[in-house]
């Protein structure tokens, strides 16, 4: 049995400096005060990764959005909240969106959190893989600067490559993909879509895959994504993780834990949701065989 949990969107944010109130920096702040502080409150986060340690997961998968404008300070911070969740081996992280919120600071999230997102070859950079026993986590970057009003992601050609022959490569095991927006986005979401998902999800259709979780939307999501010969892929989305409370079409605080057994032709994984109720305890909210 390897048990995962799979967490997201912590948003951690700091006041950032007048000079750093330029451009789309500017504009997230406003909607910060407006509304988003009241949202994504830390002592939520501090909460759930307390209930997440009491089941002792065999491993943590991060899909991104550590934080929130991408200021120094932030950058800090989602450190030491990273090194407090678990040492390196046990934590696997990839960025989202808010992660690279403008176009100076792409190389910050290997710079700070450089550790949690390497290979077990030591290879740097996208895609990657970790492999825990029967269980092979591959982790895509989906983290691209965008204009403002705009959270799109990308994967681009070569990531999208390199992650056929990764599939190929680990064919046998059980292959989760790691990333943060999630493979289909309803109409709406246009503007926070991943541009190319028609390419990832052609990919997976044809070198397959047994798990894909992502993050981005903040709500808990299922589909199912075709894959070869007639198969099916779930990709499983997960709410924020610091989140106080519904809002809109966003769930409040939560997180997924996945047991996986079994083996080549015969796994069975149970996805288990945790999520914090109204009254700030937090308790199973559901679970079912994928």
């Amino acid at each position: 049995m390897f048990v995962l949990a799979h967490l997201s969107d912590l948003h951690l944010a700091s006041r950032p400096r007048l000079a750093e109130l330029i451009g789309k920096r500017g504009l997230g702040f406003i909607n910060w005060q407006r509304k988003r502080k009241y949202i994504h409150r830390p002592e939520i986060a501090d909460a759930i990764v307390r209930d997440l340690k009491g089941l002792a997961p065999d491993h943590i998968a991060m899909t991104g959005d550590l934080v929130n404008l991408s200021l120094d300070d932030e950058y800090r911070r989602a450190r030491a909240w990273l090194d407090a969740l678990g040492p390196p081996h046990d934590v696997t992280v990839v960025p989202g969106n808010h992660d690279v919120y403008v176009r100076a600071v792409v190389p910050s999230p290997a710079a700070h959190w450089d550790d949690y997102m390497r290979g077990d070859d030591g290879r740097e950079g996208f895609p990657f893989v970790r492999r825990r026993g029967d269980v092979a986590l591959i982790a895509l970057s989906t983290a691209i600067p965008t204009g403002p009003f705009m959270a799109t992601g990308r994967l681009g050609e070569r990531q999208l490559a390199e992650l056929a022959d990764t599939l190929d490569r680990t064919r046998g095991l059980f292959r989760i993909v790691m990333i943060h927006h999630p493979p289909l986005s309803p109409a709406k979401r246009y503007l926070r879509r991943l541009t190319d998902a028609a390419g990832l999800r052609r990919v997976l259709a044809e070198h397959g895959a047994e798990l894909l979780v992502h993050g981005h939307d903040h709500r808990r999501a299922l589909v199912w994504l075709n894959g070869p010969d007639g198969s099916k892929i779930p990709a499983a989305g997960v709410p924020s993780v610091s989140a106080r409370a519904p809002h809109g079409d966003e769930d409040g605080a939560g997180y997924t834990i996945f047991r996986i057994d079994g083996g080549k032709g015969a796994w069975r994984c149970e996805m288990i949701a945790r999520q914090r109720g109204e009254d700030g305890t937090i308790s199973e909210a559901g679970r079912q065989l994928l």
